[in-house]
């Protein structure tokens, strides 16, 4: 037997009767190798050349070792035209099925570059849709390792009524199971709102890029000039428009990252993320957190150093790390168990509040409240940004988002007030007022409508400006408001901070807490669904 481009063994002469079960089961595996094999030598050899895996070398990577079932490994397309009839490879161009990931079950699908440049086709789209059907039915993450060319031009309308039903069931999973997405490669047009729809979107530098028009069609239209990497490469989207979450330098260390999110997440929104028995102590006092934060509201720290302090064996995941980088948004365990933490970033343009940081962390709320992760906030903000720019960029509409966020999660809420909190932004980052479960506040806490130099500069105005000594009679005034109405238990007396605590002591109260409210069960209002202010 010899095998040819149908995928289907040829005999040279009929049979002199009919092939018994052995033959045929024979006959099967000759198929099933030349299906998997793909395209030939020459094709791997290229992709490997672009600094890219193949489908199935992607794949061994994610899945614990001989976990993977493929479905529809043998399915070809149907159109006729352009040549398409002579052209029917097996699996059409993405590799479908589901395995174990540290033991728990995903679901993924991922394009073969080497088969039509992964575009896609009617009968590679309703694989697609297969799997995710099948996804959403068992409750299990989904996994997309996306290397295509978009939509495939020569099927035409059918191509794109294929990403219509993808879209479709993106929106329907969202919320339910979490959802993944790899860029492994090209994912222009149409194609990029596939990833756009899920949770967290993964980009590999060099090779991955996403755009919805690419550097030729910017160029006939409006005469820019830009290569496809500075349109839409890693380095764009992990630090300018935001679409990636995570960015790596190969392959093999990104998904090994994909591994590692999927063990701090359910499957699905009606289970609890995995827990473990932590081997760091619960009743580890953090004495370093007392020289890593300045008293003084005016000098910075690194927020990540406070959060390795308090997180099992000091690991966490950081999300959106190069983008908007005011705000932190990780998620770690305390305790043994998942939480997400959302803190100011006072190394970063001082930890202000801005559109950016507002939409980052809004969605990272959101995120946790979906799946049943219980949200950190760490607190030490001084506002929102002032300007003409992000006041004409819709700062109350995006500051509103995280605010909307906030007030509309159900899961176990702490606050906790390292220094500053000012104004809006203190009641934005989940503060009492909005609903959080406790607020925990450290000596240093300076809770208030602005910074005493402000709030003096606007009570006290006509008596400044009268004092024969404006500067001494400030700073006298300044000292004032401070004692009377910023000092650390102000909130407390009124019951705004539930406590104020040992810095050293924040981990213990922080897992103290959580576990008290581990059996959180928060009744909302019967509705079709909120209305955020997108």
């Amino acid at each position: 037997m010899s095998v040819v481009d149908t995928g289907r063994p040829v005999r040279a002469t009929a049979p002199a009767e009919a092939p018994g079960l052995r033959e045929l089961t024979a006959e099967l595996a000759a198929v099933r190798e030349h299906a998997t094999a793909g395209p030939g030598p020459q094709a791997t050899e290229t992709q490997h050349r672009k600094g890219k895996l193949t489908v199935r070398e992607r794949l061994d990577l994610l899945f614990d070792e001989g976990t993977f079932t493929e479905i529809e490994l043998l399915r070809r397309h149907r159109a006729q035209g352009f040549g398409l009839e002579d052209r029917r490879p097996p699996t059409d161009g993405v590799v479908t099925g589901w395995g174990l990931v540290h033991g728990r079950k995903v679901f993924a699908y991922a394009h073969d570059f080497r088969i039509f440049g992964g575009a896609l086709g009617e009968a590679h789209a309703q694989k697609i849709h297969k799997l995710m059907d099948l996804a959403l039915a068992a409750g299990a993450p989904l996994v997309s390792l996306n290397d295509g060319a978009g939509a495939r031009i020569q099927e035409g309308i059918s191509a794109l009524a294929g990403y219509g039903g993808i879209f479709r069931r993106a929106v329907r999973a969202s919320g339910v199971i979490p959802q993944i997405s790899v860029i492994m490669g090209p994912c222009a047009g149409g194609a990029a709102y596939a990833p756009a729809l899920t949770d967290f979107v993964f980009m590999v530098r060099s090779t991955s890029q996403m755009f919805i028009t690419g550097p030729d069609v910017i160029r006939s239209v409006t005469g820019e000039q830009v290569t496809q990497e500075e349109l839409g490469g890693a380095g764009t989207h992990s630090t300018r428009s935001g679409v990636a979450a995570f960015v790596h330098d190969d392959e093999e260390s990104c998904l090994a990252e994909v591994r590692y999110l999927l063990s701090m997440l359910p499957s699905n929104n009606r289970e609890l993320p995995p827990a473990y028995p932590p081997q760091d102590p619960a009743d580890r006092r953090c004495e370093a957190l007392l020289d890593l934060v300045p008293a003084q509201p005016e000098r910075g720290y690194d927020m990540r150093a406070v959060l390795t302090e308090l997180a099992d064996d000091g690991e966490f995941l950081e999300v959106h790390e190069a983008w908007a980088g005011n705000v932190l948004c990780a998620l770690t365990r305390m305790g043994g168990r998942v939480v997400g933490v959302i803190g100011n970033q006072p190394s970063v343009l001082a930890g202000v509040l801005d559109i950016s940081a507002s939409e980052k962390a809004a969605r990272f709320v959101q995120f946790c409240d979906a799946f049943g992760i219980p949200l950190v906030t760490l607190v030490d903000v001084p506002g929102f940004l002032p300007g003409v720019e992000q006041e004409h960029g819709g700062i109350i509409r995006h500051g509103a988002k995280l605010l909307h966020a906030y007030c509309d999660a159900t899961v176990p809420r702490v606050q906790v007030i390292l220094r500053k909190a000012y104004g809006g932004a203190y009641i934005v980052m989940d503060s009492r007022s909005v609903g959080c479960d406790l607020s925990l506040a450290w000596p240093a806490n300076e809770i208030a409508v602005m910074g005493a130099e402000g709030a003096a500069n606007v009570v006290f105005r006509r008596q400044i400006a009268a004092s024969e000594d404006p500067e001494a009679t400030r700073a006298a005034l300044v000292k004032e408001y401070k004692s009377e109405l910023m000092h650390p238990y102000y909130a407390a007396e009124r019951g705004l901070v539930d406590d104020v605590i040992d810095p050293a002591d924040t981990r213990i109260a922080l897992i103290g807490a959580l576990t008290m409210l581990d059996g959180k069960n928060q009744v909302v209002p019967a509705r079709k669904h909120g209305n955020p202010p997108l």
